[in-house]
């Protein structure tokens, strides 16, 4: 069955250049895989960019809600909100920092534990459909395009950074 998504039959005319082209496409796999996911992740009653929290969690016990924004690029106000929601579905609890009693530090409930184990799954078999008939060299090749992507455009400074310097 093929994914309801709006962006999954969407032609790729107009390519203007090669690196456009790959651009067009790569953009298509991002929101097509982020389609799938959304669909799936419907089931656990959590919305993504809840269930990024979640992952965080799984992976980094006991962190801030301004660690989990700073890590996830976004203000301590969209994780303020997402985590009063995840709290509320019993997902997560909140304890007050020993250290610093301004502070709150986060770790999963037994019910987080089970959406993020469960989500996992799911991750490993979308990755394993997606990737099938790939062999480990075609997987490292494109690792090594991937991370010379990255670190081309981690030379483009962001504006952030230039008023920053200034300051």
């Amino acid at each position: 069955m093929k994914p309801t998504c709006p962006f999954h039959d969407k032609g790729l005319k107009g390519d203007f250049s090669p690196a456009h082209g790959v651009m067009v496409r790569y953009m298509r796999i991002m929101k097509m895989h982020r389609c799938i996911l959304e669909d799936r992740l419907k089931e656990t009653g959590v919305y993504r960019s809840q269930h990024q929290i979640l992952m965080m969690l799984s992976d980094h016990s006991n962190i801030s809600q301004k660690e989990i924004a700073e890590r996830l690029y976004v203000s301590t106000a969209t994780i303020a909100v997402s985590v009063k929601k995840l709290e509320k579905g019993g997902y997560i609890t909140r304890a007050v920092d020993q250290e610093d009693n301004r502070m709150n530090k986060l770790c999963l409930t037994e019910k987080g534990k089970h959406t993020v184990e469960h989500s996992r799954e799911f991750f490993h078999n979308v990755e394993e459909r997606m990737f099938r008939d790939f062999s480990a060299e075609d997987l490292a090749a494109m690792r090594q395009y991937l991370d010379r992507i990255y670190d081309n455009l981690s030379q483009i400074p962001l504006e952030r950074d230039i008023t920053e310097r200034e300051d």
